[in-house]
């Protein structure tokens, strides 16, 4: 089956579904999309994981964060270009919190890309 890039209007339609690796290792469901604030473009995806994902609960889950750089979806999935050990590794929050503007650089850090505020100093994600 053909797989689609992402288009910014459909990606926030896919919260809920599967979220894998390259290799088509489950790595969690998707939650949220974090845009560039520049841009409004998406940037980065929220994806829940914990214990409790596999039986639709979300005690003791969190919120990791994975770039959707090379992201494409396919028929029920959104397959990330990073591992699933890498993701699950990444800086993390709850499930009904949001990322703070300070904990940003540590996120595009964990993923050896840069970091750079706005012009004006403002943030550099925002949660859509």
């Amino acid at each position: 089956m053909a797989v689609a890039e992402i288009v910014p209007a459909d990606i926030r339609e896919w919260r809920g579904q599967a979220v894998v690796d390259q290799k088509g290792h489950k790595i969690g469901k998707l939650e949220s999309v974090y845009v560039e604030t520049a841009s409004d473009e998406p940037y980065f995806a929220t994806v829940t994981i914990g214990p409790a994902v596999a039986v639709g609960l979300n005690v003791n889950s969190k919120l990791v964060f994975v770039p959707l750089d090379g992201a494409v979806l396919g028929p029920g999935y959104l397959k990330v270009a990073f591992a699933r050990a890498l993701v699950k590794s990444a800086p993390s929050i709850g499930v009904d919190d949001v990322l703070p503007a300070e904990a940003e650089p540590e996120v595009f850090a964990h993923y050896g890309l840069d970091y750079a505020t706005g012009t004006g100093g403002e943030r550099r994600l925002a949660r859509r």
